[in-house]
């Protein structure tokens, strides 16, 4: 009966499309209301929160469109600045499962959208969601004793996980470790606190590195900071900046991690040959740098988002040549496929559908 009713529906809908065309209803409705779109994921901005001096806290009603998420993942999130559509890869801070989406975005020094975010989200605004994807998940079963460890904005996803756990009400040992250059700036602080003192099974301890009032742990990470127990985890997931990560991975070394900072990329000294952007009938020398840099230099303007791997807004076809994944190493067959010219590096003569 459902499917049957699904299917009713979707053909009063190709219907619909078929009288609007050639653009389509959603073409018609959006002139209405932007998300008002069953084609395009897209959620419009009910909630803007400035609680600390250097994050916002969106909450984002979505459309019909979008699909949900798991706690852990991240979503594009794709807002327009003077005129051009920016995309970068946010993971939400609410539990799984919640009609709305709560993102907290820590302005980076030099962070394009982020700062956009920051200084003009408002009530009203309309922004893309597309993507939604990240191995940094918490599983349907999590583990008895767990350890998050989390950085800055690198909280967000480990919150979302806390979040799902405390819904989910989960009865096991929950240590929740954060750090934030000092207590104005700890996202979150006072909802951990409450948790806290409502969930006897959860520890939460934050870590403060440039102003220390308040801190409870001395210094970064290690073993020494860590209640007695913790050092034990079942299960720990860290997020947060490269040294931080690393620092867990090195006492935890199965733990699972995730960092948003871009790389810095070393250009190879192997470049030299031809690349060629055939769409707009550029051709550049290489100079060993991903493609998208040298897109970027030849005066080329192509859609990019994350620039590190992650959000695929910069996925292109690469009709012949070869490619190197500048983060992972991982070298690419000569046949057609599609890359991601953010952290792909030519290796000799490549053609690109850009």
């Amino acid at each position: 009966m459902f499917t049957e009713v699904l299917t009713k529906r979707s053909r009063r809908f190709a219907l619909l499309d078929l009288l609007t065309g050639p653009h389509g209803v959603d073409r018609y409705t959006e002139l209405v209301d932007p998300t008002w779109t069953r084609g395009n994921a897209r959620a419009k901005v009910v909630g803007v929160r400035r609680s600390t001096p250097r994050s916002v806290t969106l909450t984002l009603a979505p459309n019909r469109a979008f699909d949900g998420f798991r706690a852990g993942q991240h979503i594009n999130v794709s807002v327009e600045i003077d005129g051009r559509r920016r995309t970068r890869p946010y993971s939400p801070a609410n539990a799984e499962g919640e009609a709305n989406i709560e993102l907290t975005i820590g302005r980076h020094d030099g962070g394009l959208v982020s700062t956009y975010l920051f200084d003009h989200a408002r009530r009203g605004m309309v922004v893309g969601l597309d993507s939604v994807g990240g191995d940094f998940v918490l599983p349907a079963r999590p583990a008895e004793n767990i350890l998050f460890v989390s950085g800055g904005s690198g909280i967000t996803p480990v919150m979302s996980m806390l979040r799902t756990l405390r819904a989910r009400r989960h009865a096991g040992q929950v240590t929740f470790v954060h750090y934030a250059r000092s207590a104005d700036e700890a996202c979150y602080r006072a909802e951990l606190a409450v948790i806290a003192r409502e969930m006897p099974n959860v520890t939460v301890l934050h870590g403060y590195t440039r102003v220390a009032t308040d801190s409870d742990l001395d210094g970064r990470f290690g073993a020494g900071q860590l209640p007695a127990g913790v050092t034990h985890a079942d299960a720990v997931y860290a997020c947060g900046p490269p040294a931080l990560v690393d620092a867990v991975r090195e006492l935890h070394p199965h733990a699972e991690s995730e960092s948003f900072v871009p790389p810095v990329f070393t250009a190879d000294e192997s470049g030299g040959g031809t690349v060629s952007f055939t769409t707009a009938g550029v051709d550049v020398v290489d100079d060993g740098r991903p493609l998208l840099n040298q897109a970027e230099d030849a005066g080329l303007a192509p859609e990019s988002g994350c620039r590190m791997g992650i959000c695929f807004s910069c996925t292109r076809r690469k009709t012949s040549g070869v490619v190197r994944n500048v983060v992972t190493g991982a070298v690419s067959s000569t046949e057609e496929e599609d890359v991601q010219i953010c952290v792909s590096a030519a290796v000799g003569d490549v053609d690109i559908d850009l």
